[in-house]
């Protein structure tokens, strides 16, 4: 499907706040209200807004500790890695990619000692054979987050 610039600029304010009402979308991009609903209907339709959620709000995402972590994991394992990382709440995303490591995975814990504590468990992961982690100091920019979220 092609979104056009108008679109574009919805799901943005969408993301920043998806139970913002219709008459307000409909002046920040200066369209009727109906031109609004019927986009929101049609990109639902489309399947380019699969499902809405709940962001936490701006002090609980600023008591977390965030971290990145690389797994490096045997080709065979790898299912199984996948499952055992779904089971850990703290898992946030995970991501196959290219370069050092075969997964990148975001992680949220609310105290050091608890990220502490979950690397361990990473690292005994059956499969896992390296792990390399980044703590998140600050978040420059975060267009799905309250914490971040850009607004008009």
């Amino acid at each position: 499907m092609k979104l056009d610039d108008t679109d574009r600029h919805l799901l943005g304010l969408l993301q920043a706040n998806a139970r913002e009402p219709a008459a307000t979308l409909a002046r920040r991009l200066k369209i009727a209200r109906t031109t609004v609903v019927a986009r929101i209907a049609r990109l639902e339709r489309e399947g380019v807004i699969a499902g809405y959620g709940v962001r936490l709000g701006r002090r609980l995402e600023q008591a977390a500790v965030r971290a990145y972590c690389g797994l490096s994991v045997n080709a065979r394992s790898a299912a199984a890695v996948i499952r055992a990382l779904e089971r850990l709440p703290e898992v946030e995303e995970v991501s196959a990619v290219s370069g050092q490591f075969d997964y990148v995975v975001a992680l949220r814990c609310e105290t050091p000692e608890q990220l502490n504590s979950l690397l361990d468990q990473l690292g005994q992961i059956e499969g896992v054979h390296q792990t390399h982690t980044s703590v998140v100091l600050s978040r420059s920019l975060d267009r799905r987050s309250a914490v971040g979220a850009a607004r008009d």
